[in-house]
């Protein structure tokens, strides 16, 4: 039995557009081509797509994916590899949700009604994070910069770390009350805020004009990126997009 590239796209959820892209760069051939043109899939491609699907929600990058999908060639064994992945997410993602689940009882207690102070041990505010899981990826994509990147940071204490990420986090808020004002992306500002956070990318690596116009797009396309800025409002990944693209034109053009 074969289904039509549509039908894959409808069962998968994944668009034709991307399925003929995977088609493109060998990620997921089909099994062959009708005579109006169209692709058409066999039951192994709908498996192949399923590990790829899966592999996504590893975070892997389409590249490393390809690798690991063609070196395999047991379906079962490699579904196993998967599962064994996915239930140590879940394991991670469990210890994620119980650490906010611990802060909402701490702050809706009585002691703490009266401020974050009253939290008892603030390093728990933190366990269950993992600040180094996408680094092969980032390897991967962007082998220069992330040495750049990673010779910086290994010169960090982990009192700079957490400063540096209290600033960042003071910066997006700043630039979330200028999104909810109204101001224009391209006022004085608001290109101040973002002049301050090229400067501060800069300690790390040098962003072109049309790198640093990616990297905001970037902090849109991804969901990972996306969900951290619209957890401080929603449309910010798409205003600092817009604000770093008038900067790039201005600044680095």
């Amino acid at each position: 039995m074969s289904w039509s590239i549509a039908e894959v796209a409808r069962m998968s959820k994944v668009s034709s557009r991307t399925l003929r892209h995977y088609d493109d760069i060998g990620l997921l051939p089909p099994a062959g081509t009708a005579s109006n043109g169209y692709r058409f899939y066999e039951q192994a491609d709908l498996l192949r797509l399923q590990q790829i699907l899966v592999l996504r929600e590893l975070d892997l990058g389409l590249s490393e994916i390809r690798k690991i999908l063609d070196r395999q060639e047991n379906p079962i064994r490699m579904l196993q590899g998967h599962h064994q992945q996915l239930l140590r997410e879940q394991e991670r993602l469990g210890r994620v949700a119980a650490t906010v689940a611990r802060t909402i009882d701490e702050l809706t207690s009585e002691k703490g009604r009266e401020g974050m102070t009253k939290i008892n041990r603030p390093e728990n505010l933190f366990e269950g994070f993992d600040s180094t899981r996408y680094d092969a990826e980032a390897r991967e994509n962007w082998p220069q910069q992330w040495e750049q990147a990673k010779q910086f940071t290994d010169t960090l204490s982990a009192t700079d770390t957490e400063r540096m990420q209290r600033e960042q986090t003071a910066a997006m808020i700043r630039m979330a009350e200028f999104m909810a004002a109204g101001v224009d992306g391209g006022a004085a500002a608001v290109q101040a805020e973002v002049d301050a956070a090229y400067r501060a990318i800069c300690r790390m690596w040098t962003p072109t004009a049309e790198a640093f116009k990616n990297l905001g797009q970037m902090y849109v396309d991804d969901a990972r990126f996306r969900s951290t800025y619209e957890e401080i409002a929603p449309g910010l990944a798409e205003y600092y997009r817009d604000a770093m693209a008038t900067y790039a034109d201005a600044q680095l053009g």
